[in-house]
Order: structure tokens, then sequence, then C-alpha cells
């Protein structure tokens, strides 16, 4: 069954176009990783997933719901799909765990007990239990992207979307935040994944998306992606990243 389904997508700004026909898509339980060089498109298209990104042709449908028709209820939408971002955007003026609660209570309606009970489950999975009471400010950037993830599984999403959520991380701590979207993969979760990880990609990723210049140039399973893609273009953004 598919979970999102990507159909014949075209964006443009202006004059430019940045999506052209793109067409994927991701079933109940897989691991979709998209790469490609930057500006090639990965970040507009898993934006246009939830519909933060309006594209103009095309549509896009997660769990039978489109996200293009006029009469789609986005928030609602949102709120069923989880996103986690470059940059963590927690609130800075919230303690980590009020991060976790406000969204629980706001827009799923739950009682600030089960909220909080939930939030604190969750902070005890990515290992910030202890972090709870803190401000954004005192966690390292790889905490924060931990508590952002958690955040996000708060609302208990269908499906989990990813735009390079390790690209703004010191190296030594990339390694914490992939251990948790890991961790999630092997429950089941389905999830969409924009990353430059490519060893992450390998591990865990069913399938694997290559775009360039706005397009779905290569479409595979994960070894065969790694050991054999078949486009010239993804062949040399292979061999780039291994020097």
């Amino acid at each position: 069954m598919s979970m999102i389904e990507i159909r014949n997508v075209s964006k443009w700004y202006g004059q430019f176009q940045v999506l052209a026909d793109c067409s994927t898509q991701v079933s109940k339980g897989e691991v979709v990783v998209v790469c490609g060089p930057s500006g090639s498109g990965k970040s507009t298209l898993i934006k246009c997933v939830n519909g933060l990104e309006p594209f103009q042709k095309g549509d896009v449908v997660v769990d039978e719901i489109s996200v293009g028709a006029a009469k789609t209820d986005l928030p609602k939408l949102r709120a069923r799909v989880g996103m986690v971002f470059q940059h963590f955007e927690l609130f800075p003026h919230m303690s980590v765990i009020e991060n976790l609660t406000i969204a629980q209570t706001k827009v799923l309606g739950r009682a600030r007990d089960e909220a909080r009970e939930r939030g604190i489950k969750l902070l005890d999975r990515v290992g910030l239990k202890a972090h709870a009471a803190k401000f954004p400010g005192e966690l390292s950037g790889g905490q924060q992207q931990r508590v952002a993830i958690a955040r996000a599984l708060a609302m208990d999403p269908i499906c989990m979307l990813f735009d390079e959520p390790t690209s703004a991380l010191d190296p030594e701590m990339v390694n914490e935040v992939l251990d948790v979207m890991v961790e999630l993969a092997r429950e089941g979760m389905t999830m969409m994944v924009v990353t430059h990880e490519m060893g992450f990609a390998r591990k865990v990723a069913h399938r694997v998306i290559f775009m360039d210049t706005g397009r779905v140039v290569e479409e595979a399973g994960a070894d065969t992606f790694f050991g054999a893609p078949t486009s010239r273009r993804a062949q040399q953004f292979l061999a780039s990243l291994k020097h």
C-alpha cells in the first residue's frame, strides 16, 4: 500500500523550474532516501509532500489525501506527517518538554498530563529524558535534533520526512541522530529522507532516489544503486563521494 505518491510534480519559482515532472511513491513501512547534488530539488520535493511548498503541476497523495486539492485541510494533514528540518526549529523560549507537549495539546487536543507523559517517554527513547527541563540553547546540536525528532513523533505521525537532518551538525554529533533514525526505520516507520549520509542510506534505505536539475534521474533498490547505478550522472555523483 502506498503511503506517499508523487505524480508528475512540477514547480517553478517565477521563470525558474525547480522540479520537472517528478514521480515516485513510498510504500507503508518503506525507507526511501533522496540524494543528489546541491540544488537538485531534493528539499523542495520533500516539502511538497506535506504542502510546505506549493507546486503548479501534478499531485501528491499522502494516505489517500491529495495535498494539492483546494479542499484539503493542510494543517490537519501536516499534523499527521512528521517533519524534521536541517535547523531544529525548536521554540527557544520553551523547555524541551514544553516543545514536545504544545502541539499535542493545541492540535491533537490531548490532556496536558497525557501529553507530558508521551513527551517524557519519547525523550527517554532518544536518550534525553534527563534534559526535559532544559531549554534548547543549553543542548548540543545533536541533542536538539534528537528533541526535534521526538517532537515529531509525539504527534503519532503516519510517516516521517527528514530534510537533511544532519547537515547542520558537527561531524561527531551526526551518528547520535542517525542512530535514532536507524531505530525508527527498524520499527517500521515510513520515512522519506533527504540526506548526504550515504552510509545511512546503504544501511537503512529500501530504495534510493537520485535527483539532478529538478528531475528524478534514477530510482533503485539501495544495493543496486550503490553497486551498479545505471545513469552516468549517478555514477559521477557516487564517484565524487569517494574522494
